[in-house]
This record gives structure tokens, sequence and C-alpha cells, in this order.
């Protein structure tokens, strides 16, 4: 999967993207991180990136001429892939969105900063919007960072183990189940014994009914969207009652 990040602050993204799960898999040539700083492909002697909004108003806007090069002679002209950019105005991301993101193997991502950036990068370059929440940060490079943890999880040998992303919350419509480790008792909070018991049956079954717990006593909207079977409509019933 390769990303191609274009941003003011390219030094954001390193600390993260060299650390953990996401460097082991770099790698192993399994993410590929391409990160390009838009302030490059600026002609002035101040490398100007933004400009005053026409008509009036606060704040700075990205100029159309660095963010159009930057993609453009990186990319070619049209892009080959998705070109995203984050912004309070996108769909919001979720795990559906990260599953069909991660179908592709190659996106663009554009990082704005300051009061937002020129339409014509909206209208003309862009393919796609995303927001990571209904709430304005500074800038786009800790949604760009969201979204490339969020995608690469899904890639096939970027987790250690190949069925950990199948698991986690949301990922089957539900809220994951509580999980232990060792020691079998810490100061007097025993874990459950189904989990002990060696049965693997019985541990499913367990771990199902406490997803389903979860997600209606902390989610219930996810429930409606939630591919639900007949035995976890039962037990969805039992806990209502």
């Amino acid at each position: 999967m390769r990303f191609d990040i274009f941003t003011l602050l390219p030094e954001t993204f390193a600390p993260y993207l060299q650390a953990s799960i996401l460097q082991k898999a770099a790698e192993r040539q399994l993410l590929h991180f391409h990160l390009h700083n838009i302030r490059d492909y600026t002609h002035d002697r101040h490398h100007t990136t933004d400009d005053q909004p026409y008509g009036g108003g606060g704040g700075m806007v990205m100029k159309p001429e660095p963010m159009f090069e930057a993609v453009e002679t990186v990319l070619g002209a049209p892009p080959p892939c998705p070109v995203i950019l984050l912004t309070p105005q996108g769909r919001v991301f979720n795990q559906t969105i990260a599953k069909e993101l991660a179908a592709y193997g190659h996106i663009a991502l554009l990082s704005g900063r300051y009061e937002g950036v020129d339409e014509r990068i909206r209208q003309h370059l862009v393919t796609d919007e995303i927001s990571i929440g209904d709430y304005v940060l500074t800038g786009g490079e800790l949604p760009a960072l969201i979204l490339i943890d969020a995608i690469s999880r899904l890639i096939p040998g970027v987790l250690g183990d190949p069925t950990g992303a199948e698991d986690d919350s949301h990922a089957s419509g539900l809220l994951e189940y509580p999980h232990y480790t060792r020691p079998p008792t810490f100061r007097g909070w025993d874990v459950p014994p189904v989990l002990l018991s060696g049965d693997h049956a019985r541990i499913e079954t367990w771990r199902r009914k406490q997803s389903l717990a979860r997600t209606l006593a902390k989610r219930p909207d996810m429930l409606a969207r939630a591919p639900l079977t007949a035995a976890d409509e039962k037990i969805l019933r039992e806990l209502r009652d």
C-alpha cells in the first residue's frame, strides 16, 4: 500500500510512521510512505503557499498553484489514485471507509492548513473529502495519520495476527469484547472463568454476548447497522429484559 502525503509539515509524520507496527510493515515493504513538502513546489523567494481570501474575512487560504504542481509533479495529471483532502466538510471517517480505501493500494492525502484551501483545489484536483469528526483542528496532519493507521491495519500482513483486525471494535459492526491477560487474579479481581476453561466454543459465545452487551450499553446506535444473527437478537432481548 502506497501513501503519498502532501503537507506543509512533513516533519510531523516521521515520529509516528517510524515506530511500532507501521515501521515494521514499511521495512517489510508492505507499506510505502512518501512525504512531499508543498513549499518545495513554490517559485517565489518566500515559498508562499497561502494568501488573503478574495472578498475579505479572517485567516489565510492555501493557494492553488503549489498544491496542483505538487500533486501533478509527483503523481501525474490526472493522478492515478484517489486524492483525498482532509477537511471538516468531508464525509465522516469510519471503518467502512477505511476498508474502501484499503482496496485501492495507493492513495494521496492532502493536509490543508490555515483557513482552508482555494475552492479550485476542491473542485478540480481532489477526488474525495474526509473528516475525522465534527470538530476543527489546526491542520490536516493528524487526520492524515489517523487514516494511514486505520487503513494500514487492513493490509494483509501488517498485523502480526492475520485475524487481528477482524475482531477490533467497529470491524464487525459491534464494540469489541473485554480482554484479559496474566495474572488470573489481580487485587482480588478475577479473570472470568470461561476464559480459563479451554472450551473455545464457550469462549466465542461469551465474547459475542459481551460485544453485544457493550454495544447496547455504549453505542446502541450501532446495532441498527450491525449484521445480527437470530442468536444475537435473542441475546439482545435477554439483555434488554
